[in-house]
């Protein structure tokens, strides 16, 4: 028997008998699988398989597993360890559907697929479904056309909310709208979002019954999943919805959010808190980690009490052992991320084990747990989109080094001599990473302290330090560190803080879960005492390692501070993103008449204070398609007077004590581009074009049909870049539609850059000016407004075009009102002239 056959053959009946399927007859019942109808496993069938699984006796390479009625429900392909499981999918298939059998498994005995041949692709499982399992997939009978029918407008949310809102007062008069939104907290979708949900109902409708949105930090992923739930338990696609987080704090906000939102048609709660009756929520809320401990999620619930999961920061919360959980369940799968794909490239096949390659495995294995194999998710909103779209911001970052972090961050590192009992001559070096781990400098602290309180913003509205977050190595270095930052909060402020002004926020504080929840809600420590009538918390710092990264909402911050080395792109993504919600201070005040003569006060950017040069290594160092080279872990063994034979091991710690200050301070706005780390694909496309010779020569030429289609066919979707439109235009920067000879004529120089959407539009509108010469001068800018939002807005063109003016009161951007402003001529002028002379499709 053939070593890799017999081993598949071998896991492959474990699989089967661990999940219920009996191979033989025992005291159970009878045998459950089968060769073919009726022909029942024998210990020479099993021999023969073993023998080889690609060929066995009269072509059977199947196994049958049977339902109590004797009825076929899953044919199993079986395929030796040595060949890919999905090589069997058409064979399968066919044999499949000759025994009305719904479901297939392909599996090599490690790597296992269940296919249901009424919906979608075959997906990735941990464990063979059980025959109980398999009764409740058929049990399990969505109406995908009902799904994609469902009209989703802006309002989506608000309908539920208040059905009858546009017959209320305070909506009917304009003036007192954006008021009346406010106190009854009216939630409307932004396009985006709207285009999100609109994904789904497409790709439904084609069969697809898994889904990922990669959506930056701040875009709304909880109101876009929330409109998503109402989607599928309106149309009858979800009895009942599962939404999964890996946080304690994440689960509070979810389920707070879901009671807000959707709470007049749906009952949302946590597991945790309804054991007992959960089964009459629609929604229910919980953490990964609960569902795991001892495997309790087999014995609570049966695979098809929900009919839709969707997975909060999916490449978290179904990595390692919560993938079972996730599998578990029937039905439709959704996944949300903020975290993007682009960057987490091969990382080489080293030795070394590189932490970032663990990051990228885990990222590739979420885009192929939710279908997405092409690199391409269900629907992506990234932070550089937000940013133009002006529903998000870039950050101000304050990169401050000490004479030490300085000497930490350099190539040599911070050299240390000593001398051992011989004399001998000791050297030492220690590099960034050792900071607070093997190398200690309180003075070093104290600095970066006394920066980030110099050069804080403040609160607008209360003058105070701005709310903040900061970001350290340990637990032991945040207790360090909130007690330097109370120290010096006390001199700066005596007896207006009391050691309330900074506090820890790690997992070994007792509640530090709740402080987390308390600091966005501004109560932790309290309410400040700075301005009366205005709410923001007593504690203005919060200090932790990892808890307030992934999904923490805060909107009022406004510093961050990276206190220690970042090595992966994801948790720098992530803590950016912290900062990046857009906010109006002035809705925290409870006096209605302050209110009101404040007007709003906008946080328009946030202040990122890098001590450790981690925006430079992500912009300059990190390399995006290589291995990654990460510092050496010090301490490091150096040579000593060139002897290559003698080295000499290392200190192991070391503290330091002189006197340390900040020697260099950059501060940069981060403009419309964003960061390196939000483009890096483009650069690697451009250098791929220009290496290919063919195309080289049509462009010599200027044959663009062409060199189009060389880049389309030859260059396009294929792996390991996948490169496509969508995503080099995200990459680039770039705030429209783009064409493929732009991408070839900027990549050979031909144009220096791509025209933003907004310089193309005021293109277009000098044309429209020199040629229609409109004679309303003092209208020219609403003229202007009109112009640019029925190119740029559908939803505005839409309405425009079908006469109903009065539903762009729910439009975010244009709005009856502003309609109003246009003179009565260029109404419809306007829209004719765009349609005679104005193409479209850059501005999509």
């Amino acid at each position: 028997m053939a070593p890799k056959e017999a081993t598949a053959r071998l896991k492959i009946n474990q699989c089967l008998e661990a999940a219920g399927w009996r191979l033989f007859d025992n005291s159970k019942g009878p045998a459950n699988v089968v060769l073919e109808p009726n022909v029942k496993l024998t210990e020479t069938d099993l021999t023969a398989l073993g023998n080889d699984l690609e060929k066995a006796t009269n072509g059977f390479i199947d196994f049958l597993l049977l339902g109590n009625d004797g009825k076929p429900l899953v044919v199993l392909e079986a395929k030796s360890e040595s060949k890919n499981p999905l090589s069997g999918k058409e064979q399968a298939r066919k044999y499949a559907r000759s025994q009305n059998a719904r479901f297939v498994i392909l599996s090599n005995g490690n790597i296992h697929y269940l296919w249901d041949l009424e919906q979608g692709n075959p997906t990735v499982i941990s464990a063979f479904p059980g025959p109980d399992d398999i009764g409740n997939h058929y049990a399990f009978t969505p109406d995908a056309k009902r799904l994609a029918n469902e009209q989703v407008g802006l309002d989506y949310i608000a309908l539920t909310q208040m059905p009858g809102y546009t017959l209320e007062a305070g909506w009917k008069v304009e003036a007192e709208r954006p008021a009346f939104i406010e106190k009854v907290k009216l939630r409307f979708l932004r396009r985006y979002q709207q285009r999100a949900i609109e994904r789904v109902q497409e790709d439904a409708n084609k069969g697809a019954t898994r889904f990922l949105f990669e959506m930056a930090t701040g875009t709304g992923k909880t109101l876009t999943s929330a409109a998503i739930i109402k989607l599928f338990l309106k149309t009858g696609n979800a009895r009942r919805v599962l939404f999964l987080v890996d946080r304690l704090e994440l689960e509070l906000q979810a389920d707070k959010a879901f009671k807000a939102y959707l709470r007049n048609d749906f009952t949302s709660v946590i597991y945790k808190e309804q054991r007992d009756d959960w089964r009459k929520a629609d929604i229910v809320v919980t953490t990964v980690q609960s569902l795991l401990f001892n495997n309790k999620y087999r014995s609570l619930f049966a695979p098809s009490d929900f009919d839709l999961v969707i997975s909060d920061e999916a490449h978290r919360s179904i990595g390692g052992n919560a993938r079972a959980v996730f599998e578990y369940f029937i039905g439709y799968k959704l996944g949300l991320t903020a975290t993007p794909k682009d960057y987490l490239k091969q990382s080489g096949d080293g030795t070394t084990r590189d932490p970032r390659e663990t990051e990228r495995r885990t990222m590739l294995d979420t885009y192929r747990t939710f279908g997405c194999e092409s690199g391409e998710p269900t629907f992506r909103y990234s932070l550089l989109d937000g940013v133009k779209d002006g529903f998000l911001i870039n950050p101000y970052v304050v990169d401050a080094r000490t004479g030490v972090t300085t000497q930490l961050l350099s190539d040599e590192g911070f050299i240390i001599t000593t001398t051992d009992d011989e004399g001998n001559q000791l050297e030492e070096a220690f590099a960034g990473r050792d900071f607070e781990k093997k190398f200690f400098a309180e003075p070093t602290n104290h600095a970066l302290c006394k920066t980030l309180l110099e050069h804080g913003l403040r609160d607008p509205i209360s003058g105070e330090f701005g709310k903040t977050i900061a970001f350290v190595v340990s637990q032991s270095h945040a207790a360090k560190i909130v007690q330097i930052l109370n120290e010096m909060a006390d001199k700066l402020w005596p007896g207006r803080y009391k050691s309330d002004f900074a506090m820890q926020v790690t997992s070994h504080v007792a509640d530090a879960q709740r402080m987390t929840v308390n600091f966005a809600n501004n109560n932790l420590g309290g309410h400040s005492d700075f301005a009366e009538n205005y709410r923001t918390c007593r504690a203005r710092i919060c200090v932790t390692v990892g808890m307030m990264t992934t999904g923490y909402d805060c909107p009022d911050l406004l510093n961050l501070a990276l206190m220690r080395p970042i090595f992966s792109p994801s948790d720098f993504v992530q803590i950016k993103g912290r900062g990046t919600r857009k906010h109006n201070h002035a809705e925290e005040m409870f006096d209605a008449a302050k209110k009101a003569a404040l007007g709003a006060v906008p946080k328009s950017t946030f202040r990122l204070f890098d001590f450790f040069a981690n925006c430079e290594y992500f912009e300059e160092k990190f390399r995006y398609d290589q291995e990654l080279k990460l510092p050496v872990v010090g301490p490091m063994s150096l040579k000593v007077d060139g002897d290559d034979s003698n080295v000499i091991g290392g200190l192991g710690t070391y503290e330091h004590f002189d006197s340390d200050c900040v020697v260099s301070q950059v501060e940069t706005q981060i403009g419309t581009q964003g960061m390196r780390i939000d483009r890096a694909l483009f650069g690697r496309f451009e250098d791929t074009v220009c290496a290919d010779t063919k195309l080289s020569g049509l462009v010599a030429v200027q044959n663009w049909e062409a060199a189009t289609r060389h880049v389309i066919d030859e260059i396009f979707d294929k792996p390991s870049e996948f490169y496509n439109l969508d995503k080099l235009r995200n990459a680039a920067g770039v705030d429209r539609r783009i064409s493929v000879r732009e991408l070839i004529e900027k990549a050979f120089g031909f144009i220096p850059g791509f025209k933003s959407r907004a310089e193309l539009i005021e293109d277009e509108f000098q044309k429209f000016l020199a040629d229609q010469k409109p004679e309303e001068a003092d209208r020219i800018r609403e003229i202007r407004y009109f112009f640019e939002a029925y190119i740029r807005d559908p939803n505005v063109r839409a309405k425009v075009d079908a006469g109903h003016f009065a539903d762009l009161n729910v439009n975010p951007a244009f709005t009856t009102r502003d309609l109003k402003e246009v003179p009565a001529t260029w109404r419809k002028r306007i829209p004719e002239y765009i349609k005679d002379y104005v193409s479209l499709n850059p501005f999509l």
